[in-house]
């Protein structure tokens, strides 16, 4: 039974109230918005373990699923890996689906109610952003922001891709890094015997005994429900929540909103660790033979909330020497460069070995696409990596203590000698996230990992990678278990199998 949902209409109603010469472009973005939705619902179908699937195989020239409650779901042969939406329509047992929302809706299973909203939400902010795009953007922009914004798309494999529950279309426009907007970020005193202050908090965001912190617009609308003073102009990032400000300043503000899986607020722990875990990346940069830099965190405030906290941290752009250019992983498949079999394999190359290197150390990064950053050459070669937010880091202190590594005082959440921990941290965002990303499809993938494991050192963890499927994120099945903590996971067909 086909459920109204609402998303789709609502957004083009209020488009043609901001913004009515978009509405054309908006409506005929619709359909390849759904099957990019819908092509990484099913990759969550035909991979995840939810528990309402009893069976999967193939079937004719697809794979079925088998649903406990015996109905079938029919769909293309998935590629894990891939980012080009193939996925036009499935079937549940004789009834064709083309709206990822309507089939979550319809699929009735436990929580799928409110992941349907999410998706049907995604699709349509999925449109949007794709419709406010310039007809021909510029192949290398100046500017650290610019390489930004380019990443119209959101997530590449999250069927929440692009889903933004409580923002309108009007702020949409005025917010989202995809439509380029200038953004105001108010500045709220708060006495400073009331904050917690790590770093060196600029004079600038001082106002004698009272700190100014920076406040997301749409945070100061909707949570704290107050009008800011007089603030900072500032242009946003792939996250949203972080923006450029004028200068070598990236500021990482609070949101308390659900983007693509995650509340975006910043914990006072967070803030207390943040100078330790700056300084600890510095150690870790130091030990990479200078294939890495750590963005530095500058400083970091809270008036002891997560709804009034900001974060300021080093651009990445300034780990560029002359002639060099740094942009973030997930703006490589706006270039042409991933086309190329052998700069794949380069970067792949690269990315491995560095990230190979600190989990023999005792470090598994979240290098996933927005995460982890590629220094190029002035001829596009790949030559060092930066890394920025330290936050979701693992940390073996057994495996430090071999290398003779300093353990740091760290958060416990961040801290395991948990092999399958450590593993998964990386090679699912890494290689399941980033390189898959980048490449676009698993035989793409396998091409480039396939050369670059060749010349890595053989150590316990390149022959895990090697011989056992691929972990990554079961985002779909961790929207659909409300009140869980911790990450789920599944597996992935090895590309190297």
């Amino acid at each position: 039974m086909h459920r109204p949902l609402t998303a789709e209409a609502e957004v083009a109603g209020d488009l043609s109230a901001v913004r009515p010469e978009l509405a054309a472009r908006y409506a005929a973005e619709l359909p390849a918005a759904r099957a990019a939705v819908l092509t990484r619902l099913w990759r969550a179908l035909t991979h995840e373990p939810l528990p309402w699937v009893a069976s999967r195989g193939p079937d004719g020239d697809g794979v079925t699923l088998r649903l406990r409650d015996g109905r079938r779901l029919h769909g293309p042969a998935p590629d894990p890996y891939a980012t080009a939406a193939y996925v036009t329509a499935v079937r549940l047992d004789d009834v064709p689906y083309d709206r990822p929302a309507r089939l979550m809706a319809d699929l009735a299973v436990p929580h799928g109610a409110g992941l349907a909203a999410e998706l049907d939400h995604s699709a349509a902010s999925l449109a949007l952003s794709r419709a406010g795009q310039p007809p021909h953007p510029q192949e290398w922009p100046d500017t650290d922001w610019e390489w930004e914004q380019r990443v119209v798309d959101g997530h590449p494999f999250h069927p929440n891709c692009r889903a933004r529950p409580g923002f309108s279309v009007a702020e949409q426009l005025a917010l989202a890094p995809e439509h380029r907007p200038l953004v105001e970020l108010g500045l709220v005193p708060v006495p400073a015997e009331a904050c917690l202050v790590t770093g060196a908090w600029p004079r600038e965001m001082r106002d004698g005994r009272r700190m100014l912190v920076p406040v997301h617009p749409w945070q100061a609308a909707h949570v704290l429900k107050r009008p800011c003073g007089e603030g900072l102009t500032a242009h946003p990032l792939m996250s949203l929540r972080t923006l450029a400000l004028d200068g070598a300043v990236h500021v990482k503000t609070a949101l308390t909103a659900r983007l693509t899986s995650s509340v975006r607020d910043i914990s006072v722990p967070s803030v207390a660790a943040s100078m330790t875990l700056s300084a600890f990346g510095a150690e870790l940069a130091a030990r990479s033979g200078g294939l890495l830099h750590v963005t530095r965190t500058l400083g970091a405030v809270t008036d002891g909330s997560p709804d009034l906290a900001a974060v300021l941290r080093e651009s990445p752009r300034a780990c560029a020497g002359p002639g060099e250019r740094v942009l973030p992983v997930a703006a490589l498949a706006t270039t042409a460069l991933p086309r190329s079999p052998s700069w794949l394999a380069g970067f792949a190359r690269l990315a491995l070995g560095v990230g190979l290197r600190l989990l023999e150390l005792g470090v598994a990064l979240e290098a996933h696409g927005q995460n982890l950053l590629v220094v190029l050459s002035a001829t596009g070669a790949p030559v060092r990596l930066v890394y920025r937010d330290l936050a979701d880091i693992r940390v073996s202190p057994a495996r430090l203590a071999r290398h003779g590594v300093p353990v740091p005082d760290l958060p416990a959440r961040i801290v395991t000698d948990d092999v399958t921990a450590l593993r998964r941290k990386l090679f699912g965002s890494l290689v399941a996230g980033a390189l898959a990303g980048t490449a676009g499809s698993a035989a793409a993938l396998r091409a480039a990992l396939e050369p670059a494991v060749r010349e890595l050192p053989r150590t316990p963890d390149l022959a895990a990678l090697c011989a056992r499927p691929l972990p990554t994120k079961a985002l779909t099945l961790m929207r659909l278990t409300p009140g869980g903590t911790g990450d789920l996971w599944a597996e992935l067909p090895n590309p190297l199998r």
